[in-house]
């Protein structure tokens, strides 16, 4: 079930009967309304546009594919199957491309009189996170009693846009699988957050989850179990492009990666000749008859534990540059976003005389089929491609290298941003390597101030990543996600000095109405009056 069809149930009661104890016939300003990522501008104005069974939903331009969206959701909302009508303009929720709407491609305009709503963007993007903020300005419980209940929205303006292109979230589907139908209720829970971005952990040393038609056993083989040991799984070419066409609906790009050379034993378990000779930990290793543990040439044990660092591709032997190739190419084949990550990152046993070389002719493959390079922030060790993105998790060395280099950041620290670090001691699911992160440590935090060498122009966005290693279920994805991941998408989209603290708690504990009546396993965190 998600988010949308599940405002009807929550947003509406918040700010009339909460907040100002209004009437059932008032409406609180528009800028009372509990918006989670934060518009840059709201400006109220007298009176209300009232939805009932007769407002229509218009369109001008490309906007149609919008308009069905939102008529879907706001039905949901509401109950109210409005028609679509092209042209009209009085009872009307009107959707426009307009060029000039907004100068930013993601931006949009909502303004609001008694006679009609127009949500103008210069793009379909634009239209759709206008749609999702004005879901949230919606009462959902009628204002007007009888048989043609009538929904009443305060009049003004809302004039947004985000503050930074990139506004991602990771899921490692590596660790523990999750199949396609999770991924795609994620995306819909996060889409409402104007989350563009969804970076999918396809590879690791416990399960490969991605199929490849010509190394047709590392799924055979390699995404066999996972963490724990239990059966794994994977999806098709086709899984994966269903992902892709339901993201891109929503305006999301989906970021596919394939670690590498590190975190590789389920590419070695299916494929001996990759491996140089590593060692499995006794921890989670499970030989077969076909496996040698610390022989170079010979397929390794699967790993089911949690240790990372000790795996590693052979980078001496051409074959292992043949498979990766044959592997950035099928996906990028099936990949319409311009990323491809390939990981980079804790590549203990590979020596930096062998890293290094190996790190600058992935990025000279990624480029050969039409992608920019993606890498975690060890990356920068490497001579980089002038269109590479450093993602800054662990080491402000090692991104501040990437940009004297001329590279982009994107920006996932993980004292700040890491959704699988557990709030408090007594969380029971998660980790804490890290740190431990409350909402507000989540919240409270710019990207630009992080490091005085890392400067706004240097940052292409900010992403939250979810490892899985304590993660097994669609309620421990949700416990761990929400409220944090609302609030580092604030981070992403709203203006530093629009942010602040105190106002984000009052809005927060409304979505906390929307997910408790949704049923999403969020955390009820003590910083927050629920």
């Amino acid at each position: 079930m998600n988010f949308k069809r599940l405002i009807s149930k929550t947003l509406g009661v918040s700010l009339a009967a909460v907040l100002l104890s209004c009437s059932s016939n008032d409406t609180a300003p528009l800028s009372m309304s509990p918006i989670i990522p934060l518009p840059v501008s709201i400006v109220d104005a007298d009176g209300a546009f009232k939805i009932g069974s007769t407002t229509k939903i218009a369109y001008s331009g490309n906007a149609l594919n919008e308009v069905q969206k939102f008529s879907e959701s706001i039905k949901s909302l509401t109950g109210l199957g409005l028609e679509i009508e092209e042209g009209a303009t009085s009872d009307a929720i009107i959707f426009a491309i307009e060029a000039n709407a907004s100068s930013n491609a993601e931006g949009y305009k909502i303004d609001i009189n008694t006679e009609r709503v127009l949500i103008s963007a210069p793009t379909e993007a634009g239209l759709y996170w206008g749609a999702q903020t004005f879901l949230q300005v919606i009462p959902a419980d009628g204002t007007d009693s009888g048989l043609n209940p009538k929904f009443a929205v305060s009049a003004g303006t809302i004039e947004d846009y985000p503050e930074y292109e990139y506004r991602g979230m990771m899921l490692d589907v590596a660790r523990h699988f999750f199949p396609v139908s999770e991924v795609k209720h994620l995306i819909d829970n996060i889409s409402t957050y104007k989350i563009n971005h969804l970076h999918l952990h396809l590879s690791d040393d416990q399960g490969w989850r991605i199929e490849i038609k010509s190394w047709p056993l590392l799924t055979e083989i390699g995404g066999s179990t996972q963490v724990g040991g239990g059966a794994g799984g994977f999806y098709t070419q086709e899984d994966y492009k269903e992902i892709v066409r339901y993201a891109a609906e929503r305006h999301m790009v989906i970021v596919p990666e394939i670690d590498m050379p590190g975190h590789t034993n389920s590419a070695l378990a299916a494929y001996g000749e990759l491996n140089p000779g590593i060692k499995v930990p006794d921890d989670g290793a499970v030989p077969t008859e076909r496996t040698q543990m610390g022989v170079a040439g010979q397929p390794t044990p699967l790993y089911t534990g949690r240790d990372v660092g000790f795996s590693t591709l052979d980078t001496d032997k051409p074959v292992t540059y043949k498979f990766i190739e044959d592997v950035i190419r099928e996906i990028s084949e099936i990949t319409p976003g311009p990323y491809f990550h390939i990981g980079g990152d804790e590549s203990h046993v590979t020596a930096m005389e062998d890293y290094v070389p190996f790190i600058e002719k992935a990025q000279a493959i990624v480029a050969k089929y039409g992608k920019k390079s993606l890498g975690w922030d060890e990356v920068a060790h490497a001579e980089l491609l002038p269109n590479t993105v450093v993602q800054y998790w662990a080491k402000a060395e090692n991104a501040i290298m990437g940009i004297e280099q001329g590279a982009k950041v994107l920006i996932s620290p993980a004292v700040r941003t890491y959704l699988d670090m557990k709030y408090d001691s007594t969380t029971h699911i998660g980790l804490n390597w890290a740190a431990y992160i409350e909402l507000d440590e989540a919240y409270n935090w710019d990207p630009t101030t992080l490091e005085e060498e890392i400067k706004r122009e240097h940052i292409v966005g900010v992403e939250a990543p979810l490892w899985t290693e304590t993660v097994v279920t669609r309620d421990d994805i949700e416990f761990l996600t929400f409220p944090r991941l609302a609030a580092v998408a604030e981070v992403a989209w709203t203006p530093i000095e629009k942010r602040n603290w105190e106002d984000f708690s009052k809005r927060i504990k409304y979505h906390g109405v929307l997910w408790e009546n949704s049923g999403v396993n969020f955390y009820r965190s003590p910083k927050i009056d629920w």
